[in-house]
């Protein structure tokens, strides 16, 4: 039976008071939502927080606004966004997305800000510490070896997240209060290249919450690769959102994951499209290019090659479903 070390245990009431903690504590402070991730790890002694700070009593984390721009609290669960019937309405992708992570039970406890900062994954890292001690663990967690790419100085464990790359393609903000108040920044700009620092946000800063703007007349579509389709990360996956103006594309936006330590906005794939009518040569164009940008290694489920083929099947389906 693996237990969790020992931790202290802080349950604050409000937002500027976790705040607060994070910042007396520093590095050494973890914030627990839903735990759904963070138990796992510590379990596994991926992580060993000095102490936990739980949003359990925190206010207005787990509210939901869809009027005008979507505003999701970050404290809200998995389950209780998949089971509103005008999200799903109004973002059929992410309310998609959602569907798909992970098992019921644990959509549940799992909250929306827990998906969007979930540690990134590899082969190396997510093993027991007997395990990890065997190879002598790895540059992510107590090693000084990338045993994916041994010669980088960087961890290349993968983004995971499903929400993630849908709320990228919808040009979704994240809102995130430190000390000095609040800062709102795209949320691709939430996500670093190294698999150990692949958050930029910083320890003292809490998110609070998701926006999403209007999409219009956009829509969107995600598609996801894995290899049970009934409990598992992602091993590809793919977002689209496009818009039209009469019967050519307008606006395209095309993002990966799983493919790497920070989700990929395919920009090029995206302009192939823009300005065109959706036939199947735009389709395999903008595929073709899209996979040009994944550079997947065996550090997960599958092997890569294979994983970089079947993102472009999967961003080809995408579009189709999006053309149909």
């Amino acid at each position: 039976m693996m237990r969790l070390p020992t931790f202290a245990w802080r349950t604050p009431r409000d937002a500027g008071e976790v705040v607060r903690i994070l910042a007396g504590e520093g590095p050494s402070a973890a914030v627990l939502a839903g735990g759904t991730d963070l138990l796992p790890n510590m379990k596994r002694r991926h992580q060993l927080p000095a102490t936990l700070v739980s949003l359990s009593r925190v206010q207005g984390l787990r509210e939901v606004a869809l009027e005008g721009f979507v505003r999701l609290g970050a404290g809200v669960t998995l389950r209780a966004l998949e089971r509103r019937a005008d999200l799903r309405q109004r973002l059929p992708a992410l309310h998609h997305a959602v569907t798909q992570i992970s098992t019921p039970v644990l959509r549940n406890m799992g909250t929306l800000g827990g998906n969007v900062c979930l540690d990134t994954r590899c082969n190396y890292y997510n093993q027991n510490y007997e395990w990890r001690r065997a190879i002598h663990f790895c540059l992510k967690c107590e090693g000084d070896t990338c045993w994916t790419a041994p010669s980088s100085s960087i961890c290349w464990a993968v983004n995971s997240s499903d929400t993630v790359p849908v709320l990228i393609a919808l040009d979704a903000r994240v809102h995130l209060l430190g000390p000095a108040g609040e800062r709102v920044l795209p949320i691709l700009d939430l996500f670093g290249e190294d698999g150990i620092q692949y958050l930029t946000k910083r320890p003292d800063e809490l998110l609070t919450g998701v926006e999403i703007p209007d999409q219009g007349t956009a829509r969107s579509t995600y598609r996801k690769v894995r290899r049970r389709g009934a409990f598992d990360f992602p091993v590809a996956a793919c977002a689209v959102r496009l818009r039209h103006e009469g019967d050519r594309v307008a606006e395209a936006r095309i993002v990966l994951n799983a493919v790497g330590p920070r989700p990929v906005l395919c920009e090029e794939a995206g302009a192939l499209l823009e300005g065109r009518a959706l036939d199947d040569e735009a389709v395999e164009a903008a595929a073709q290019a899209a996979s040009r940008r994944a550079k997947p290694l065996d550090n997960t489920d599958h092997l890569a090659m294979w994983r970089k083929q079947v993102l472009k099947v999967e961003v080809r389906r995408a579009l189709e479903a999006l053309r149909g």
